[in-house]
């Protein structure tokens, strides 16, 4: 092989469109989907406040921000509902009236070209917090998956085209495949939450979606971050039970999972930039410590270089106006 001063890999550096064409990863807005909180009533929009420039959500205004979306030719838009009413078993999750249907319905009819996914837990419906109902102070797994089910279904009628189950139960995946297609929804797709983990980097969701627990923690059903292998595991599991993508989540602080995961199956990968992650580059942005938008794709670049194809993320809509303003 021939080596310096003949070879010099500066060489295609030298410009900004020298080194775009020579990308061996590019990013697209089609990639993202962007999460949205959807709260009860009209006209509202309620700040969050460690997500800046995020709010909860009234059907209304999802959907005007979903028409933005679809015009920044964002690949898709993933609904987090909080309910008016929250019980021990999180009835409100499977309600057909409830803010998740009912802004699925709104984004279909205003901007029809954006993928429509939505979230299946119980956490933001239960009265304590936790993904399904307790057996003491343990979510009861084998009780939870015909609930989850259950809000699947409703939201399929609703006119989801994605249910992605984040719960970790076992046997989910497979409880909501049998449960669609028994009610005639056998094109809808299943985006499993495959290898989540009990992460830190949650902490801005959980003010976002109001799903704090009111006691102990996630530890027995999330992934535990020291473990690798396991992650493979999951997925492949949820791959047989009838997964047609699978998830991992967080993104940045588990890219060498994103990429195990990518080499092991063959359905599409996606990947979870989570709130913490969001809200970190916000903050150190706002100190003037980094570039925000320099970040913002350098980050989203990392994810999809690992091998995710599809990126939920919070910069969706600023990451997309960067990408068209290079072109």
């Amino acid at each position: 092989m021939s080596s310096f001063p003949i070879v010099r890999p500066r060489r295609l550096r030298m410009r900004g469109a020298l080194r775009r064409a020579v990308a061996e990863t590019r990013l697209h807005p089609g990639q993202f989907v962007l999460p949205v909180f959807v709260v009860p009533g009209e006209g509202l929009r309620k700040p969050i406040g460690s997500m800046p420039g995020h709010a909860q959500l009234s059907v209304d205004q999802v959907a005007l921000l979903a028409k933005e979306a679809e015009a920044a030719g964002i690949g898709g838009m993933i609904f987090f509902g909080i309910p008016d009413h929250k019980d021990e078993v999180g009835s409100s999750a499977w309600d057909p009236k409830g803010p998740v249907p009912q802004a699925i319905r709104a984004v279909a009819s205003t901007a029809p070209e954006l993928v429509r996914w939505a979230d299946v837990c119980l956490c933001e419906y239960t009265s304590h917090g936790h993904c399904g109902p307790l057996r003491g102070d343990i979510v009861d797994n084998d009780s939870a998956l015909p609930l989850l089910a259950r809000a699947a279904v409703v939201y399929a009628d609703s006119g989801a085209d994605i249910v992605a189950p984040s719960d970790m139960m076992d046997g989910r995946v497979g409880a909501i495949r049998a449960v669609l297609d028994g009610d005639g929804h056998t094109d809808t797709v299943i985006c499993s939450y495959a290898v989540k983990y009990a992460s830190g980097f949650y902490g801005p969701f959980r003010e976002a979606a109001e799903s704090a627990p009111s006691f102990g923690d996630r530890r027995t059903h999330q992934m535990d971050p020291p473990n690798a292998r396991e992650a493979i595991r999951e997925a492949l599991l949820d791959v047989a039970e009838g997964a047609d993508m699978v998830m991992v989540k967080p993104a940045g602080p588990y890219l060498d999972i994103v990429h195990a995961v990518r080499e092991r199956v063959d359905v599409p990968v996606v990947a979870y930039q989570v709130s913490g992650e969001f809200s970190m580059i916000e903050a150190a942005a706002a100190q003037g410590w980094i570039d925000r938008e320099r970040l913002m794709l350098e980050s989203l670049t990392g994810i999809v270089r690992a091998g995710a194809g599809i990126v939920l993320t919070y910069f969706a809509m600023d990451a997309a106006r960067l990408l068209e303003e290079v072109k």
